[in-house]
């Protein structure tokens, strides 16, 4: 144990940056997946925390005044109801901020759906005109309890006694309004009324939903809201962080697995003597095994303890939403054996690709076998210049002392790599020649063709095949042609030498690509979050400001004032509104934006424009909800109307998880001629901020507008580009250990060519580009690898998240070519500039060292 010891610590001086960087890199890995895992746990929890404590409805239904709510009790699966209660759209304003909300009218604090106060006290007949805001809704508004909320157009003041939590759709400015519970006394006009249903079986939402609508009638229902769509909306973004996390982080840990089992190998094949010196001195395989594992073991479990400890301990002081995910994470129950769990496995992951490449150290001969020396990566035999150069590269014993009668052992080596180096041959010296019985014998036989070459090479003529390509010793018809043309012998050399062992060479190349093919994935995906902030009319967001006018204003008014802005290009008018889908289980959002004069500019992925009467397009979220596809009609109903829409088109819906449909206002006021605009989206003119226009419009409709901006689904996900850069950080780091690896190896191996090539008169700048054209034409291999492979696959990746989440395939954005081109470059380049320096220290040994080495 004491030998081992002391072996394992003069190997950890001689590469003390190799184990920094292992050790960086197992941090950066199992940080990635703690953060991922916080970042899951804090997207479903939260929600989940409050539907428990609230003991939330399953199911919430929106009806009109006379409908009897009563016999929904009695339906099967139903185990407690709450409410009725009557409810009222209106909109607040406080501090300069409005909101649509719907009050909601309750005597006491419900038994079902009682929402947990955070903040103040719930509703006292002492304060009449007393209303609890729903946590979200209150942050929209500035509002703190004892805050005062004005009800524009009206002369009614409302105080906030408290703010609470709620597991129903969160409020969204523009399309969801916020939750108000008030006083009766503070509703006393109610427009419809809300009723919850609790589960016995939460799997039974569909058919409860279903049986509710032919109970009270598909006339009474105006929304249906279910706890699966709550919890979706409530995961959200969140999810999404954590699984972008989740993905690189293991990939990462793939790839640190593979850079450490080549680190391991190039190392057995640069320390076979040392090796054999352990194995002569009584190590056995089994403590030449434990000596490499339990080094890397020791590397990956630092990096990982020291990972959880800083997540465990900082974790939490992250700012932005990281930090408030790791923060209620360490309060939840699995919290400690994740800790525990996550470093672990990262550890044993790194242990087993450890294993695979110890075991190989294992099996080394206690006395090395004499490994046939392949000068300049590769054996020039006879078939790289039409001739034999006869036995193989000199020896230490035939170099140095010239014998009088004969040419040095190796001098037909050095005279035929001086004539495909294209060299003059070097002089003889006057004691030195050959007589004409020597002559004979040293003069250049032809090249001995394998055993069935002959035949082979007939089948490939009579089969129209290529010529075999060249053994991986030989210099191929590439490599001669280019010295042919005088292209200089290092940059052959060096290309010759990169790809001549081509199982070890593609392992190489296969290791450098996986974190580069990584990073290319994670640049997709950041120019992707660009797109939505820069281009956003190509993500389905063509308008910036949603605008409400309410009964004060004609549709003739309202356009007028909107458009005489002088930044609003176009001004949509349009409705939305909820309708049943066939089977009637859910609710969608029917839109119907512009005119057939003047057509809304949907963003379309598939399909064409809906221009003709009943044609509509739909959302990725709606044609997967009706399990429908882009050309079929689709039946829905709008109250106790039936709607009949052709879809014509798949349109990119951010919004409502993509469950929306949408024709022209025009197609729905044919259906209901009574109809008029509800909303109108502007379109503002380009380099027009939303907000000051917002604050204008607000002032000219004296408080007949309701203005917002539209949300951009990108804004929540801000973090992401900090997850990114780190993870491109670590992705790096991880590529830089394998390049150091590739060029160690390379180096070591270039120690046994180095006496032919100053033999042949190759200067040791020229021996050092040999190494450094090596490394770089593996690092360009690799980058081509990597954008041929990784951007298909960032593609896919974004496009089916993009499915998954309703809005659909279409938004993927690569990054562009000049970025590709700079990524590359840098690769490359780094990977010169790194083995520049070894390898210059290596063509500049000492003879003495050089004849050791290849001994």
């Amino acid at each position: 144990m004491r030998a081992t010891l002391r072996w394992a610590h003069s190997d950890l001086r001689t590469h003390r940056g190799e184990a920094l960087f292992l050790v960086l890199a197992t941090a950066g890995i199992v940080a990635s997946l703690l953060l991922a895992t916080a970042l899951f746990g804090y997207a479903t929890n939260p929600w989940q925390r409050v539907f428990t404590q609230s003991h939330g409805a399953h199911v919430w239904l929106h009806t009109d005044t006379a409908a009897d709510t009563g016999k929904l009790a009695e339906l099967d699966g139903v185990d407690s109801v709450a409410g009725p209660y009557p409810t009222a759209a209106t909109t607040v304003a406080s501090r300069g901020s409005r909101a649509a909300v719907e009050l909601r009218a309750t005597a006491e604090r419900p038994s079902v759906g009682r929402p947990p106060v955070v903040s103040g006290h719930w509703l006292d007949p002492a304060t009449p005109s007393g209303v609890v805001l729903e946590s979200r809704l209150a942050r929209a508004l500035l509002a703190e309890p004892g805050d005062t909320l004005t009800v524009p157009g009206t002369a009614r003041e409302l105080t906030v006694v408290g703010l609470a939590d709620s597991a129903e759709p969160r409020y969204r400015p523009g399309e969801q309004p916020g939750l108000v519970w008030a006083l009766p006394s503070a509703v006393p006009d109610p427009g419809g009324q809300v009723i919850g249903l609790r589960l016995t079986d939460p799997g039974d939402t569909s058919y409860v939903v279903q049986r509710a609508v032919t109970v009270l009638g598909a006339g009474a229902i105006g929304e249906v809201s279910t706890w699966q769509q709550a919890r979706a909306e409530a995961q959200g973004d969140n999810r999404l962080l954590g699984q972008v996390l989740g993905l690189f982080g293991l990939g990462a840990l793939v790839a640190a697995g593979l850079a450490v089992h080549g680190a391991i190998g190039t190392r057995i094949r640069g320390h076979l003597r040392d090796l054999s010196v352990l194995k002569a001195i009584g190590f056995t395989p089994g403590q030449v095994v434990r000596i490499f594992l339990l080094q890397h073991l020791a590397y990956a479990l630092l990096g990982a303890v020291a990972a959880a400890a800083l997540a465990e301990a900082l974790g939490s002081r992250i700012p932005g939403r990281l930090g408030d995910a790791v923060g209620v994470w360490q309060g939840l129950p699995g919290h400690t054996v994740a800790l525990f769990v996550i470093p672990v496995g990262a550890v044993l992951f790194i242990g087993a690709t450890t294993g695979l490449a110890a075991w190989r150290a294992g099996r080394v001969p206690p006395v090395p076998v004499q490994r046939p020396a392949a000068a300049l990566g590769g054996r020039l035999t006879g078939a790289s210049t039409g001739r034999s150069f006869g036995p193989g590269p000199a020896t230490a014993a035939s170099v140095p002392g010239p014998q009088p009668t004969a040419a040095p052992p190796g001098g037909r080596l050095v005279g035929g790599l001086r004539r495909v180096l294209g060299l003059r041959p070097a002089a003889t010296a006057p004691d030195r020649q050959p007589t004409e019985t020597t002559s004979r014998a040293l003069s250049p036989q032809p090249a001995a063709a394998p055993p069935g070459s002959r035949l082979a090479n007939g089948l490939r003529r009579v089969l129209g095949l290529r010529p075999a390509a060249p053994r991986a010793g030989q210099l191929s018809d590439l490599a001669r042609r280019a010295l042919g043309a005088r292209v200089p012998p290092a940059l052959v050399l060096g290309w010759h030498k990169a790809f001549t062992r081509r199982p070890r060479s593609l392992g190489t190349v296969a290791r450098l690509t996986l974190p580069l093919l990584l990073i290319v994935v994670a640049m997709s995906a950041w120019t992707t979050i660009d797109r939505f902030h820069s281009t956003p009319e190509q993500i389905g967001l063509p308008t910036a400001l949603s605008v409400r006018a309410d009964a004060g204003l004609t549709e003739r008014q309202s356009r007028a004032l909107l458009e005489r802005d002088p930044e609003v290009a176009a001004a949509y008018p349009g409705v939305e509104t909820a309708a049943l889908v066939p089977g009637q289980t859910a609710t969608i959002a029917l839109r119907g934006l512009g005119t057939d004069q003047d057509p809304y500019p949907y963003t379309l992925a598939e399909g064409r424009p809906a221009r003709g009467a009943d044609e509509a397009v739909a959302g990725q979220g709606l044609l997967d909800l009706l399990d429908v596809r882009v050309g079929d009609w689709v039946r829905m109903t709008v109250g106790d109307q039936p709607q009949i829409l052709h879809i014509v088109g798949r349109s990119i819906e951010p919004e409502n998880a993509g469950r929306v449909i949408s024709t022209s206002l025009d197609t729905l006021r044919a259906n209901d001629p009574g109809l008029r605009p509800t909303l109108y989206e502007l379109r503002l003119d380009p380099g027009a901020d939303p907000r000051e226009v917002a604050d204008r419009l607000a002032t000219a409709g004296r408080g007949h507008l309701d203005v917002h901006t539209v949300t951009n689904p990108a804004d929540g996900l801000s973090p992401l580009r900090a997850v990114i850069a780190g993870l491109i950080a670590v992705l790096a780091l991880i590529g830089l250990i394998e390049l150091l690896t590739a060029i160690g190896g390379t180096v070591r191996e270039s120690e046994r060519d180095l006496l032919a090539l100053k033999a042949i008169g190759l200067s040791p700048r020229q021996i050092t580009a040999i190494t450094v054209t090596a490394t770089g034409c593996t690092a360009l291999a690799a980058v081509l690898a990597a954008t041929a492979l990784g951007l298909p696959l960032a593609h896919w990746l974004i496009d089916a998240q993009g499915r998954s989440s309703g809005i659909g395939a279409g938004i993927a954005q690569g990054p562009s070519a000049s970025l590709m081109l700079l990524l590359g470059a840098a690769a490359v380049l780094c990977a010169a500039a790194l083995a520049a320096v070894p390898a210059a220290r290596a063509a500049r040994r000492r003879l003495a060292d050089t004849l050791s080495a290849v001994a």
